[in-house]
């Protein structure tokens, strides 16, 4: 069956990409052309009702009372802080107008680089993973070529291979040395893709390993992508930026790579993906966002990409926790926000730097080599004959330690979570679960 003709707000959407950014356009899937925000639909006429309906509003489908949401006294008790309509109302499919001014206010501030290049409003997600999502929703087909590092999160293939068919293409995210990030393998996998379209997905801090490049690195990452664009190959890039401003290392380049690539090439994408779950400590709120940056870019050709995505997400979530994002909205205005999360940013430093010590201390070198880390959650040990996954069930039956197995040799240890007392006796005990599976 031949799919149907495209709607005319979706052609009205891709025609404003088609005359100011063409490539953009391409890169688009099936899907992503074929998406629209029904911009007369009942989301949007409850909008242009709550405006002008001074008399009586009988557009959304919430019940009011006293000029409010209707709610049960039994859940209001448990917020403080927040009225009925920052609770219960529901958000707009693109996210709330205001927290998403607020957002863009962020990224600006911490992304100088990006100076006063025009990109798009962020849009509003359930988090990251909902953010990769429409990342794949957008700009993939089956059997599309994505690169990543062979050191990455196993949601990127349970959302854009198994779920959308794209096929993963790796590079060696360390250089042999394990002295740093390897640019140059890198750079290499880039030049398979020619000419061709590629979706290319950069995690830093990256996880599993925790670690950020640094400023030269970085400036070279910038740097291979745009050579890479200019040479014709039409890139989209995700920018992972999940575990952003958790940084270890005066070294680690301080900005997201999104500020250099929003404005690199024409050829060249750059997609944002970040969000308040890490970097504002709040996990289980579940809110996060999406930008988009490219050189030509204009207001019409972001407006029609925001409309994309946010009909992505009117089709099968309608919109984000509303009260998730009021709370994350008044964490960012509130004057103590900075400090605290400095403070907790802190704590996170000083385990990090308990862990470089313990795990590289002369009587494990028979056990692992240690992937560098400088910033994020994690840290990662790369066993040394034993694997890695026999090891994670030693270490949990014999010591009651968790840990995560990647792949044959990786052992993640996620120091987030540990307090520095422990942190010592994880390490002794990991080396101790190598040497048994060993058997030595």
């Amino acid at each position: 069956m031949s799919p149907s003709a495209l709607h005319p707000l979706a052609q009205t959407a891709n025609d404003a990409l088609a005359k100011d950014c063409p490539v953009v356009l391409d890169l688009l899937s099936a899907r992503g052309k074929r998406f629209f925000f029904p911009a007369k639909g009942i989301l949007a006429q409850g909008a242009e009702a709550k405006q002008k309906a001074k008399t009586a509003n009988a557009t959304v489908g919430i019940a009011t009372e006293n000029g409010a949401p209707m709610h049960l006294a039994c859940v209001d008790r448990y917020y403080q802080g927040l009225t009925p309509s920052e609770i219960y109302d529901y958000a707009p499919s693109y996210g709330r107008p205001d927290i998403r001014a607020a957002w863009a206010k962020k990224q600006r501030a911490e992304t100088p680089s990006l100076g006063d290049h025009l990109t798009s409003s962020p849009v509003v997600t359930n988090a990251l993973t909902h953010g990769l999502g429409l990342v794949g929703d957008l700009f993939l087909d089956p059997g599309d070529p994505v690169l990543t590092s062979e050191l990455h999160w196993e949601n990127y293939e349970l959302s854009w291979d198994t779920r959308l068919e794209a096929r993963f293409d790796y590079f060696p995210f360390f250089d042999e040395k394990l002295t740093g990030f390897n640019l140059a393998g890198f750079t290499a996998a880039l030049a398979r893709y020619r000419g061709k379209k590629l979706v290319v997905a950069l995690n830093f801090p990256n996880n599993p390993s925790g670690y950020t490049p640094t400023r030269a690195e970085a400036e070279g990452i910038a740097k291979a992508l745009t050579a890479e664009a200019e040479a014709g190959t039409k890139l989209v890039v995700c920018v992972d930026d999940a575990y952003y401003g958790m940084l270890f290392d005066d070294a680690c380049t301080t900005e997201s790579l999104f500020g250099r690539l929003a404005k690199a090439s024409d050829n060249l994408l750059a997609v944002k993906i970040d969000g308040a779950t890490k970097e504002e400590f709040v996990w289980g709120l579940r809110v996060g966002f999406i930008t988009f940056g490219v050189k030509n870019g204009t207001a019409a050709a972001y407006k029609a990409l925001e409309d994309k995505t946010a009909g992505l997400i009117r089709g099968y979530v309608s919109n984000i926790s509303n009260p998730g994002q009021s709370i994350v909205l008044k964490a960012l205005s509130d004057p103590e926000f900075r400090a605290q999360q400095a403070e907790k940013v802190a704590i996170l430093r000083a385990r990090a730097k308990v862990v470089a010590k313990e795990c590289r201390k002369p009587e494990y070198a028979d056990c692992w080599d240690v992937y560098p880390f400088n910033s994020g959650y994690f840290m990662c040990l790369r066993l040394k004959d034993a694997d890695a996954d026999t090891v994670r069930v030693r270490l949990l039956d014999d010591h009651g330690v968790g840990t995560i197995a990647l792949g044959k040799r990786e052992l993640r240890i996620a120091f987030s979570c540990l307090a520095e007392a422990q942190i010592a006796g994880v390490f002794s005990a990991a080396a101790k679960a190598v040497r048994s599976v060993r058997g030595k």
